[in-house]
């Protein structure tokens, strides 16, 4: 097992482009995957977000670029806008000493952009699959020397309804060329499409979504829904984050709740598939620089971020099944550093944090809404801890003749009771409209199989009333009746699938997959 990046043998623009980004030592991810990618083979590798997952392709995918020969030899699939940015920012990072550039593509931007941008032929392609299928369509994208392709967050496109999209581009892509899959858990429909066109891989299995969050401590209160906006309050009141993510189920709840909090005095923003592309970016720049620290956002509009210094982490909506619960408390607790996680849960939603704390091995502890007096407690206790700090500091002597006339006046124990009064941040309870939602939970059948309520499975990240994000809104495009040539009237319709590759298949691979469920 190599131990050091310079252990893996990558050229030294690439290790010096690493110690600059701080890496020390590769993740287990990276000391696994980098190896097997640079000899060349077929890759699975299969873990869960935030192990460096991008860093375990981008390095092997760098090492392979033929810098005399321009245009795209490797095209990188990201199911989301966000993460296709992301990943493409951090692969410029690793080669910052190269002369290669990796161009993220996606649906919200502009597409004149775009065909300026790829006339320039860089050798790297980080794509969402619907505008990279755009471009094919149009012509404006040659793929014909593309030598690596690596499918990112695999079932999270499956869950996004990218599946045939996906093997399009596969089918399209010349068939003598390096494939890596890279995903949290291996659904069916990815398993199919490895076993199709990936020839012997490697597969690569580490089990991170315990390790994520061992270092985050969680709690959950239980609590009807129409009082879940006052506990919020209460408890950003009570602890005061550094920076604080409430996740939300739709994209109603996050603007009601984002105008909520900014209405009672919050630094507060939203984020959600509706945004358009400009004002995401901003509303990230300024969460990652502390402009605003609360950040309201839905599932698949934070999938891809990756923030630093994140303290605490509310799910005012109950995630619809452990993974999310996983991804969402996974943002605060990195680096070594600790976290707060708060769940709101409905009294019908105790089903969900029993599954939950099933797969995640451990007991969320129990407690209850704070009171406002116990807020106003805490709140007296950070004046206190404020003026004691102050006092300590020093530099007062431009207000001690101020002070002294005062206690000419004043017996100096009313005066220090009358700062830390001020101090003391009054609880605001302006009034504010939530729309009350029902809950979104589940309920196993005898089969033992999980079915929704009502009989109808709604789709993974369902944003209300018609509303997706996810499949209605894919990677945050709206459809406009029809999108690289193929008409879209309500419903999936006949979609064209790729050609199979007659590629040789492996038994001990057929075998993992067999026997990974």
């Amino acid at each position: 097992m190599y131990e050091t990046f310079d252990e893996l043998g990558i050229q030294p623009e690439i290790l010096q482009a690493v110690k600059d980004m701080g890496f020390e030592e590769p993740t287990p991810i990276q000391k696994v995957s980098i190896p097997v990618a640079l000899s060349g083979k077929d890759l699975i590798g299969q873990a869960q977000t935030g192990t460096g997952k991008t860093a375990a392709f981008g390095i092997p995918v760098l090492e392979r670029i033929d810098t005399t020969k321009p245009g795209p030899q490797a095209v990188i699939l990201s199911p989301t806008r966000e993460l296709a940015i992301q990943s493409a920012e951090e692969i410029n990072h690793l080669a910052q000493y190269l002369p290669i550039h990796a161009l993220p593509i996606y649906g919200g931007q502009d597409i004149e952009r775009q065909f300026k941008a790829l006339r320039k032929k860089p050798n790297i392609i980080v794509a969402t699959p619907g505008r990279l299928m755009d471009h094919m369509k149009r012509g404006t994208i040659d793929l014909s020397n593309v030598q690596i392709l690596v499918l990112d967050e695999g079932d999270e496109m499956v869950d996004m309804g990218f599946i045939d999209d996906i093997r399009t581009i596969l089918a399209a892509i010349p068939e003598e060329r390096q494939t890596m899959f890279f995903s949290a858990t291996m659904p069916g429909p990815i398993r199919e499409l490895a076993e199709t066109f990936l020839k012997d891989p490697e597969v690569v299995k580490i089990k991170a979504a315990t390790v994520t969050i061992d270092l985050i401590e969680q709690e959950y209160i239980e609590l009807p829904d129409r009082q879940k906006f006052d506990a919020l309050c209460r408890l950003l009141d009570m602890q005061d984050p550094e920076l604080a993510i409430v996740f939300v189920r739709t994209k109603r709840r996050c603007d009601e709740v984002t105008e909520a909090l900014k209405k009672r005095g919050y630094m507060a923003e939203g984020l959600h598939g509706d945004l358009s592309q400009q004002k995401r970016d901003t509303v990230v720049r300024q969460f990652k620089e502390g402009t605003i620290d609360i950040l309201v956002a839905t599932d698949v509009a934070a999938r891809g971020l990756d923030i630093s210094g994140v303290t605490h982490v509310y799910n005012f909506d109950m995630p619809q099944d452990p993974e999310i619960y996983v991804h969402r408390v996974g943002r605060t607790g990195r680096a070594g550093q600790t976290g707060l996680a708060t769940t709101f849960v409905i009294s019908r939603e105790m089903g969900q944090l029993r599954d939950i704390e099933r797969v995640i091995r451990r007991r969320i502890t129990r407690r209850s809404v704070p009171t406002l007096t116990e807020v106003m407690e805490e709140n007296q206790k950070a004046a206190i801890e404020s003026l004691s700090e102050a006092a300590q500091a020093g530099g007062l002597e431009q207000f001690r003749e101020s002070a002294e006339e005062l206690l000419n006046d004043q017996d100096s124990v009313s005066l220090v009771a009358a700062a830390i009064k001020l101090l003391t941040k009054q609880p605001d309870v302006t009034p504010v409209k939530i729309t009350e939602e029902a809950p979104n939970f589940r309920r196993r059948s005898g089969g033992g199989h999980r079915r929704f309520e009502g009989g109808n499975r709604p789709r993974r990240h369902f944003e209300g009333r018609g509303d997706h994000e996810g499949r209605g809104d894919r990677e945050g495009r709206r459809f406009e009746g029809k999108r690289g040539g193929r008409h879209f009237e309500g419903g999936r319709g006949n979609r064209p699938k790729g050609p199979k590759s007659p590629r040789v298949q492996d038994s001990n691979f057929k075998l993992y997959f067999k026997n990974s469920d």
